[in-house]
């Protein structure tokens, strides 16, 4: 098969949504419609023993929240598909921020109850500013709710956004009966009270098949049929070029929970969503048919499989072929690096393939080589641009507990910093370290990962730290040296040693960049 044909078969899109949206429910009933499981698992429950496939660390079963973006690939009608299922919590958002560089198309799950939410806004806000196309699920449609076309009204105000509906409920909360299929024209009733499994469906092609009235019932039938016609009326019809664009919005509703609306959105997606497409590098775009390969590092993950302490570091292929056994130069390193065994996932799940195409994301065994942002290509010398960096905003000091585990803290912190997770500090005057993260809810992530992965007790101290600048000038320079002897309380060393100021206040910020006109203060460490 050519690679033209291979990019035509992938699809690589990324789930995203606020907290508790069901998104990961929403994975996991992907990939049982897609065939991938057999049975879906849960985020949260009593009953259900078996969890998320793509919750496969600890701390996301016990808390059911995802913290980490996971990577399930799997085949569905003759489509490969990779999904990124990203955290939705706030703390965590500088990895979803990262992983929406390394997707073609996005998924928006939106709560029945809730409407559109304040991290729904930021993201959907993202993906515009890059035009990504976004397709929106509404979810949880067996709850009580806001009404549909208030919902819709709701996802054009606050979201921004131009929308087609593509399915639309069948009655809300207690009366949910079903979805009908506006792109398909047609209504699946699942029979099964087995929310883990799909059911046996009966499929109706008619709105007026005496069948259906009879589960419906008449008056249901006859309030979706006018809604249809509203819909008709008032939103544009589906026009795949304009979705493409990222200039028109498919919604579909559904309830992931009892397997409604699932199905339809899968089949839809795979039919619209855009297959692999072009990067932008510092020199050029690149396009995925080209015949050499290149590709960035987008994710890196220690110790997923906490048996053999190995670190994963997450590549998104852009063009041309990544082939096992091969050497491929890694840019900001000026080296050629060769991978034995680069894995496809899911979720925790790997295993070594030979070869993979555009849109693809491949695992690399990582000894300390990668950092987020990297570069593979086949000897090109270029870099591709847009992967975010963030300022922290929480500071604490980090005390070790158990002085036998010196080592071991030391390895798990500087691990679990490349991971970009949160940024590390060392105080110049007593080489005292500091974490200093995007979200508060970091800090419980980094404490449990150190002692369940690596054996290592921590806690934490508070430090007033308003705001962390990264120094640049001319270091001969009286004015550098000044700094340095004013402010020494002040100052430390980031990971790859350069100068930090860790400004107290506001004011003091202020008064420095003032009195020290002369040098940079950057407030991200990519300058």
């Amino acid at each position: 098969m050519s690679i033209e044909e291979e990019i035509k078969k992938r699809r690589t899109f990324g789930i995203i949504s606020h907290p508790d949206a069901g998104k990961t429910t929403l994975t996991e009933k992907l990939l049982l419609f897609g065939g991938a499981i057999n049975e879906a698992g849960a985020v949260k429950s009593n009953k259900i023993k078996k969890t998320a496939a793509s919750d496969f660390m600890e701390i996301e079963r016990q808390r059911g929240i995802s913290v980490s973006t996971s990577v399930l690939a799997f085949n569905f009608k003759d489509k490969k598909i990779n999904i990124l299922d990203t955290p939705g919590h706030k703390d965590f958002a500088e990895d979803t921020y990262r992983t929406l560089t390394a997707v073609d198309s996005v998924i928006v799950v939106i709560d029945v109850a809730k409407g559109v939410e304040e991290q729904t806004e930021k993201l959907v806000e993202v993906c515009r500013m890059r035009q990504i196309p976004i397709i929106v699920f509404i979810n949880k449609l067996d709850r009580e709710g806001k009404d549909a076309f208030d919902l819709l009204d709701e996802v054009e105000k606050k979201l921004g956004l131009t929308i087609t509906p593509l399915s639309f409920p069948i009655g809300m909360g207690l009366n949910f009966k079903g979805i009908y299929n506006i792109w398909k024209k047609n209504i699946k009733i699942y029979q099964n009270d087995q929310k883990q499994i799909i059911g046996n469906k009966v499929t109706f092609n008619s709105l007026n098949d005496p069948e259906l009235e009879s589960i419906i019932g008449k008056k249901d039938i006859q309030n979706l049929k006018e809604e249809l016609e509203l819909i008709e009326g008032v939103y544009s019809s589906f026009d795949k070029n304009l979705y493409l664009d990222g200039d028109l919005h498919p919604i579909f509703f559904g309830s992931a929970l009892n397997n409604y609306g699932v199905e339809d959105l899968l089949e839809c997606f795979i039919e619209i969503a855009p297959c692999p497409l072009p990067k932008q590098s510092e020199k050029r775009i690149v396009e995925p048919k080209e015949e050499k390969f290149t590709g960035f590092i987008f994710k890196i993950h220690a110790n997923m499989d906490p048996n053999h302490r190995n670190r994963l570091a997450f590549v998104k292929i852009v063009s041309g072929k990544f082939k096992r056994n091969t050497s491929y130069f890694h840019v900001r390193n000026n080296k050629n690096l060769k991978f034995s065994a680069p894995n496809t996932f899911f979720a925790e799940k790997k295993e070594i393939i030979e070869v993979s195409y555009p849109g693809d994301i491949v695992g690399l065994h990582d000894s300390g080589n990668f950092k987020i942002g990297d570069t593979l290509t086949s000897g090109e010398n270029l870099n591709f641009t847009g992967i975010p960096s963030f300022s922290p905003e929480h500071f604490r000091y980090i005390n070790n507990t158990n002085p036998m585990k010196a080592k071991q803290l030391e390895k798990g912190i500087n691990q679990l910093m490349d991971e970009g997770i949160a940024q590390l500090f060392i105080l110049n005057l007593n080489g005292r370290k500091i974490i200093g993260t995007v979200g508060a809810l970091q800090f419980d992530v980094i404490q449990y990962r150190l002692l369940h992965e690596y054996g290592a007790q921590c806690e934490y101290e508070s430090i007033n730290i308003y705001k962390a600048c990264w120094i640049d000038g001319d270091k001969e320079s009286s004015s550098y040296d000044d700094f340095k002897r004013k402010k020494q309380k002040f100052l430390a060393s980031d990971k790859k040693g350069n100068l930090v100021y860790l400004s107290d206040s506001e004011f003091t910020l202020k008064m420095a960049q003032q009195n020290y006109s002369d040098l940079r203060f950057y407030f991200t460490s990519e300058f």
